[in-house]
């Protein structure tokens, strides 16, 4: 797992919204951008379908991802690490 945090590849930190099959993760990242003619910023989210190869996320999780190889139709992210579980 170490080596695996120092490679290339985009990083996203979002939270899990979905942990429907195995080893499969729905993960949502909120960025704000400003308005195209006004100016105020505006929150935008993006959705990602991310490998949990440990299968250790659960929902609510804030999670970090790393950009990868395909891995399926829409999986092109696999998670690097859990930065806070989510509260019961």
């Amino acid at each position: 797992m170490a080596d695996e945090k120092q490679r290339g590849g985009r990083l996203v930190e979002g939270r899990v919204v979905k942990a429907g099959g195995e080893k499969t993760r729905v993960v949502v990242a909120e960025h704000r951008t400003p308005h195209e003619l006004y100016g105020r910023g505006m929150k935008r989210h993006t959705k990602y379908v991310a490998h949990d190869e440990a299968n250790e996320s659960q929902v609510g999780d804030l999670v970090r991802l790393r950009e990868s190889r395909p891995l399926s139709r829409t999986k092109r992210w696999r998670l690097i690490e859990i930065l806070a579980k989510a509260s019961d």
